[in-house]
């Protein structure tokens, strides 16, 4: 798997540099010390409007990028010292970097915002968690038996927890677990992920395959609905490792990140649940868990490029935040506003994994634009 190092700036030319959002750039570089001056002029290629309206730059802004990384690009035109390696891009906007809430978890994933709170569940742990945006941590059951992965939440605000290997949705109410639905008998593979929408009906990733990842698996990937009157029908196949699940808030569009077809594959939903393939969207490595804000975006973690990319209704990357040397699993907006997204993400990487070796990390950033829909 690839594996990127913490950024450096110092000893750098212009040859180090590479800026793939862009069909060409004229860059002058002079070295002052550890930091690396840059004046770039960029030009867009036809279609992409990757810097439109308010977020155009004229003249020259100024970009900083180790290399393997996207641009990190000042809208005011000049150039400065970018010596701050905790900078991330919002919208084109060098803005403060991530604020850690948790550390020192083991594999987190399935985040869901929840009256006031993020809900998790620390995998390797078997546990299931809340936590305050100020970093209040409460422990609330533990799964014994299995290992739990994606959440929901149920319209009366009961939790759904996905269970991997046996198959199951399990409700937590009243402090404790019960069994809400067994998908053995429907499920052909390992169920990884989840979601559950304001009508009460989860959306459950059937990888088609049991864990670890058969050599050659193909696109055997399957999507179960789970009715909130028990009653569950395949709804989607041919997916490449179906992993994050995102619905919109009116109920008629699904978003599933596939990890082996680093894509996004974008559906309408009928009046039924059923769904329908409109699209497929967007190029990211090992997209995980994904969700959606209010301009039809979606936010998605990118395992093995170490960052949180937002990817656009047309498939073009708009913002990039990254996390260096540590892999990106799940996010999710909340807050008061829902414009906090939660990055959650683990310093491992596949052999270590399989060693049991992983410590896990929720950080937050503001964006711009709220969430919208679920998660």
């Amino acid at each position: 798997m690839r594996h990127k190092q913490n950024a450096s700036y110092g000893g750098t030319t212009a040859a180090d540099y590479h800026y793939p959002r862009f069909s060409s750039v004229n860059a002058a570089a002079t070295q002052q010390g550890n930091a690396a001056k840059y004046r770039i002029a960029l030009a867009e290629p036809a279609g992409t409007g990757v810097y439109t309206g308010e977020e155009r730059t004229d003249g020259a802004p100024l970009c900083s990028v180790p290399s393997g990384m996207y641009p990190r690009c000042k809208r005011a035109a000049g150039v400065a010292d970018v010596t701050d390696r905790s900078l991330v891009a919002i919208r084109g906007v060098v803005m403060p970097g991530l604020t850690t809430i948790l550390d020192g978890g083991r594999y987190f994933e399935g985040p869901r915002w929840h009256r006031g709170r993020l809900w998790f569940v620390d995998c390797m742990a078997r546990t299931l968690l809340s936590i305050s945006p100020s970093g209040d941590l409460l422990e609330h059951a533990g799964v014994t038996d299995d290992t739990p992965c994606g959440l929901g939440v149920l319209p009366d605000g009961d939790i759904v927890v996905l269970t991997m290997f046996r198959k199951r949705l399990l409700r937590f109410s009243g402090g404790g677990l019960t069994l809400y639905a067994d998908l053995s008998e429907v499920a052909t593979g390992t169920i990884d992920d989840m979601i559950v929408d304001g009508q009460g009906r989860a959306y459950v990733g059937d990888l088609g395959f049991n864990l670890p990842p058969p050599d050659g698996r193909g696109a055997v990937g399957r999507i179960i609905l789970v009715m909130p009157d028990g009653n569950a029908r395949v709804v989607a196949d041919g997916l490449r490792f179906p992993n994050g699940i995102a619905v919109s808030s009116d109920h008629r569009r699904l978003v599933v990140a596939e990890m082996d077809g680093a894509m996004l594959a974008d559906y309408d939903i009928a009046p039924d649940g059923g769904l329908s393939l409109r699209r497929r969207l967007g190029s990211v490595n090992e997209p995980d868990g994904i969700c959606l804000d209010r301009e039809g975006a979606v936010w998605v973690a990118s395992f093995t490029e170490d960052a949180f990319v937002r990817i656009d209704r047309n498939g073009v990357e708009r913002a990039r935040v990254t996390v260096p040397g540590r892999r990106a699993l799940a996010c999710a907006l909340g807050g008061t506003e829902r414009s906090t997204l939660f990055c959650l993400s683990a310093e491992t990487s596949y052999e270590e994994l399989r060693k049991g070796k992983s410590v896990s990390r929720i950080d937050v950033v503001e964006v711009d634009t709220p969430g919208d829909g679920y998660p």
